[in-house]
């Protein structure tokens, strides 16, 4: 029944993608069956392999250990002010985002995090015959998120052409950031996290390659990182130290205007039509969760999560699906879960588009215009992945 799940999905992505293509004639069906094959196998892997059990396990337990000791320098500061034995939720996840904005510094710093995604993405470009700088947005974009990873081809930024930019910009926001995958943790199953990151990377590949098919000249498929200016250590660490109390401060704010507005407009509904509004958008959304593999009796809980986290963003999402994942199955569970690890959501069509227009104007109009293809791409890569995952749950 699960292959069932996962051909239904398959179609319902490639109809989506098939349907916007740019250029169907030259989709290449091979290296998207290359691709699948490689998400098929890498789940399985990671979820029923001891290799793979044991690294998802080292993992959970490292963001752990590591949120804690962000906990430990919170306390420090704010010992004391939040309510004894209630969960208080920008100090227990995200002012930790500080301390591993600041690890992730240092291993910028020392060149490792630059090595590893450059090597890698090499290793996928000759996997899926895509070009070098594809494969290094798609996995970058896993590491440093959909706004970070474009200044470090800023210098490039106006000689990439409209079909690669889109690319590019699908990849991105299909992505997370390493940053917050410790917040992520706190909310959903670690498990699910892990595989979704992995997941994602090939799934933006995989749609970029229907609605985006081009190919590249020896001349263009070249990669070029730039290095950032030289800094001392301790000047590189102030710096990151703003940069994660930066991303915890406007998550915070993210989450204060978004879940309010959802309560508001929830509170309108209930009182002209006697139902709320995320139950509107469950229904709306419970065919696709059905199609994806989850259980039809909870596909409008599950497309209601799904809807929130498109209007609004992941972190919003993944709060209320905290408070009803009891009472579903760990199918829907595990579907849902890594459907929300991504960016892909209205309000990431600005940041993107912002952070573009600031490196290259011209190609920040280029953004807006594909804006809503832009969501439209991303959130079906999400659909892929958590298709994907069904199969093994």
């Amino acid at each position: 029944m699960n292959i069932i799940f996962y051909i239904t999905g398959l179609l319902l992505v490639f109809a989506i993608g098939f349907l916007i293509s740019n250029n169907r004639k030259d989709i290449r069906y091979k290296s998207i069956g290359i691709m699948l094959g490689t998400q098929l196998v890498l789940t399985f892997i990671l979820l029923n392999t001891k290799i793979g059990i044991i690294s998802i396990g080292f993992v959970s337990a490292l963001f752990t250990k590591l949120i804690d000791l962000g906990v430990s320098g919170v306390n420090f500061v704010f010992g004391g002010m939040e309510n004894k034995g209630e969960f208080t939720f920008f100090i227990n996840v995200l002012l930790p985002i500080i301390f591993i904005a600041v690890l992730i510094g240092i291993l910028n710093h020392f060149k490792v995090l630059p090595f590893i995604v450059k090597y890698v993405g090499l290793i996928l470009s000759k996997l899926n015959g895509m070009g070098k700088m594809e494969n290094y947005i798609a996995v970058s974009s896993a590491v440093l998120g959909q706004t970070e990873v474009f200044l470090t081809v800023k210098d490039q930024m106006d000689s990439f052409s409209k079909r690669r930019l889109y690319t590019f910009c699908t990849s991105a926001m299909s992505a997370v950031s390493v940053a917050i995958v410790g917040a992520y943790m706190e909310l959903i199953e670690p498990r699910f996290v892990v595989v979704a990151i992995v997941l994602n990377i090939l799934s933006a590949l995989i749609v970029a390659n229907i609605i985006n098919p081009y190919e590249l000249s020896d001349e263009e498929d070249t990669l070029a990182i730039e290095s950032h200016k030289k800094r001392s250590f301790f000047q590189m660490i102030s710096e990151s130290i703003m940069d994660g109390f930066k991303v915890a401060i406007i998550v915070a704010a993210m989450l204060v205007g978004f879940i309010a507005l959802m309560n508001g407009i929830d509170y309108i509904f209930m009182l002209a039509f006697n139902v709320s509004f995320q139950t509107i958008l469950g229904f709306v959304f419970a065919p696709i969760a059905f199609i994806m593999g989850v259980p039809w009796a909870e596909s409008v809980s599950a497309g209601g999560i799904m809807a929130t986290k498109l209007v609004t963003n992941e972190f919003v999402a993944m709060l209320s699906f905290k408070e009803i994942a009891a009472g579903l199955s760990p199918k829907a569970i595990g579907i849902v879960s890594v459907f929300l690890v991504s960016f892909a959501n209205f309000s990431s069509i600005g940041i993107i588009t912002g952070s573009v227009k600031a490196l290259s104007p011209k190609q920040g109009d280029e953004v807006a215009k594909n804006g809503l293809k832009l969501l439209l791409g991303s959130t079906i890569a999400s659909v892929l992945s958590a298709t994907v995952i069904g199969v093994f749950l």
